[in-house]
């Protein structure tokens, strides 16, 4: 019969511990999110799945702060992070050191996720944008590719933080299956 483990028994990494850990060869980028509780959110999955940093534009919020710190459980102080002022002059910097730049956003010519393959030698930085007006058109262009989670319901679009969790679980699954 199942039992489920306690706190100790899951033998999670400190904070020290998790900043000399190899990351996982991705980034989040979160552009003008409102919502502080989502950019916690993105914290913990960060940290869930390792991510080797989280930039923060635009007008998203910023640690230290009550509400991030309230959702994110401490994955502020164990996650990189940075601000950046100008998202499209952050995506063309990554582009430029190698990195795939991979707008989350329902676009023409968007590649639906179950058909997305990562490429596994090089990195990977996904954006998510405001959680209404979705991602700056100046970084849809700039991407090299975007990406569309299928949705089957009513609704045309998802929390920015269940999207997080999401494109992080599919693109680590599939980099695993590569790697294999």
């Amino acid at each position: 019969m199942p039992r489920k483990v306690s706190l100790d028994e899951l033998n999670r990494l400190s904070v020290e511990d998790f900043k000399q850990a190899a990351k996982n060869p991705y980034c989040l980028i979160l552009d003008n999110v409102r919502s502080l509780n989502n950019v916690g959110s993105v914290f913990r999955t960060a940290d869930a799945f390792r991510a080797e940093k989280i930039y923060l534009c635009g007008i998203t919020g910023t640690p230290p702060h009550r509400d991030i710190t309230k959702t994110a459980l401490g994955a502020t102080e164990s996650v990189d992070w940075e601000y950046a002022p100008d998202v499209a002059g952050l995506v063309e910097k990554l582009r430029q050191d190698g990195w795939t730049v991979a707008a989350i956003e329902q676009a023409e010519g968007s590649v639906s996720l179950q058909n997305f393959q990562p490429d596994a030698n090089k990195k990977t930085a996904f954006v998510f944008g405001n959680e209404v007006a979705g991602v700056n058109d100046a970084v849809v262009q700039k991407a090299d590719l975007v990406l569309e989670i299928p949705q089957y319901g009513t609704k045309h679009s998802l929390n920015i933080a269940v999207s997080a969790g999401i494109i992080c679980w599919d693109f680590l699954t599939k980099l695993n299956k590569n790697l294999t």
